[in-house]
């Protein structure tokens, strides 16, 4: 009995692992998307093929992409493993790879910031208690100048050139998929890990760096567009407009404005694990507009962040459009077609209660990580099943959390934080990241796949799991526990 518990585990802390490695990556861009933004508009408007082309302004093209980017990446990364101290000597080990290379080192600043970081934790962890008292600020500093400095030195003469090879070697594979037309088979794994919440990983972890330095040679990138598409997810959300049934029709629409105007892609992922079948017309529709993007040569100046058409529009190059919106558009159809065939075809329960539904498939989803009765078990969650139950006069702060949390926990919270307000509860709701989840919250209030991380980081806390970020039962649940 003890082996199989075992082994049924596994895949659930493997599940956990890649969500945190995942989470690491993209965690070190997602902070910082408004700088690659900017440099992704200023890049738009003033290169020599920009909208209004400016030498004078184009200038800070070459330095914000070269030095501002991966710096930002590498004292992000520093400070996710080891606060400000990490952050400082990430930032100098950063420089290392910057000066080391040749081009733009978003991958060498993910490397080196967070394990340089990790080497001058392990040097605090050491030392903590044996300084002598009075001199604290004095090891602290120079602690950091020595370590860092030798790790500079060892960036730039060793790591730089060897992640400037690695970068050459990832272009050239995209390149190739690019020159044999099959980048849009990228897609076939792309669209089911987004499900499974691996999409920021996969764009702002994987993607984009390699983008970035694909955009500086060519002035766009295709790989900007592969994930953030919102071509496949409002295809099947539009089929679910249309003969969708009971609360899944009924809060398509509202998914609809939040998941193509908003960007909020999280929003039709319950959609599809109602009904898994939904994953081909998404692969689809994927396959289809990168297709189309490829065919057309489309293209971004920089990430669209969210993936919202609006993002899109803000980061399209000039003369873009057509092929941009070709491609969005041929997407949306593909992934609408299909997912109406498999709505059509489905059994009715199998498209009516988007909670209970999803609730059931919690197995498929996490790709065997629960036994036989998780179903079941899903299906129960609710706050008055909870782990730990507080009493109403304990509740002083209820945490949203998401994977980057930018997106559907901002929603979620907002959402909840409306909900308490009409019904005069007096208790602070706020959105974070799970990595950041602070120390005093208690209530934290996760996606089903992300709650087991979320425990691991606040164990102390009552959980609630949730699948429809817009509309779950769970809050009014709570918030008629709250108001007694």
């Amino acid at each position: 009995m003890a082996t199989s518990t075992v082994n049924e585990n596994q895949p659930r802390g493997l599940r956990v692992g890649v969500q945190k490695f995942g989470r690491l990556l993209s965690g070190m861009i997602m902070p910082n998307i408004g700088a690659f933004i900017a440099w992704g508009l200023i890049t738009a408007l003033f290169i020599p093929t920009g909208w209004i082309p400016n030498e004078y302004l184009a200038v800070l093209v070459g330095p914000a992409i070269t030095y501002l980017l991966p710096l930002l990446i590498g004292y992000t990364g520093g400070e996710m493993i080891h606060g400000k101290r990490g952050a400082v000597i990430g930032s100098i080990a950063t420089i290392g790879v910057i000066v080391g290379s040749s081009i733009p080192m978003f991958l060498g600043a993910m490397l080196v910031g967070p394990l340089s970081a990790w080497i001058l934790k392990q040097f605090d962890k050491a030392v903590e208690g044996k300084i002598r008292a009075g001199f604290e600020m004095l090891v602290n500093n120079f602690s950091i100048g020595i370590i860092g400095g030798l790790i500079m030195l060892g960036t730039y003469s060793g790591i730089g050139p060897a992640v400037q090879a690695l970068t050459s070697l990832l272009s050239g594979g995209v390149q190739f998929l690019v020159n044999a037309n099959l980048l849009p088979l990228v897609n076939i794994i792309i669209e089911p890990a987004k499900v499974l919440f691996l999409n920021n990983a996969i764009n702002h972890g994987i993607l984009s760096p390699i983008a970035v330095e694909e955009s500086v040679r060519a002035g766009q990138s295709i790989l900007y567009m592969l994930e953030s598409n919102p071509g496949p997810g409002l295809g099947v959300l539009l089929a679910y407009m249309l003969v969708g049934r009971g609360a899944a029709k009924q809060s398509a629409p509202g998914a609809v404005v939040i998941h193509f105007l908003g960007g909020i892609h999280e929003i039709y992922f319950p959609y599809i694990l109602m009904n898994p079948r939904l994953i081909l017309a998404v692969i689809a529709g994927g396959v289809s507009g990168t297709f189309v993007f490829q065919l057309l040569g489309a293209g971004l100046t920089g990430p669209a962040s969210p993936g919202s058409i609006i993002a899109y529009a803000l980061v399209t190059p000039k003369g873009g459009y057509a092929a941009m919106i070709a491609g969005v558009v041929v997407a949306a159809v593909v992934s609408f077609l299909l997912s109406v065939f498999f709505l059509k075809t489905s059994k009715k329960q199998e498209n009516g209660n988007i909670e209970e539904a999803s609730a059931k498939l919690k197995d498929m989803k996490q790709a065997g990580v629960s036994d036989s009765t998780a179903a079941a078990t899903g299906a129960a969650e609710s706050v008055e099943e909870a782990a730990q139950h507080l009493k109403r006069e304990e509740v002083r702060k209820i945490v949203f959390a998401c994977d980057a949390g930018m997106g559907s926990s901002a929603m979620g919270a907002s959402v909840l934080r409306k909900k308490m307000q009409q019904a005069d509860v007096n208790v602070t709701v706020v959105n974070s990241a799970i990595s950041e989840i602070p120390d005093d919250a208690d209530i934290v209030i996760t996606q089903k796949t992300l709650t087991d991380r979320a425990k691991s980081k606040i164990p102390a806390a009552e959980h609630i799991s949730i699948e429809n970020f817009l509309k779950s039962p769970e809050y009014d649940k709570l918030v008629d526990r709250l108001k007694g």
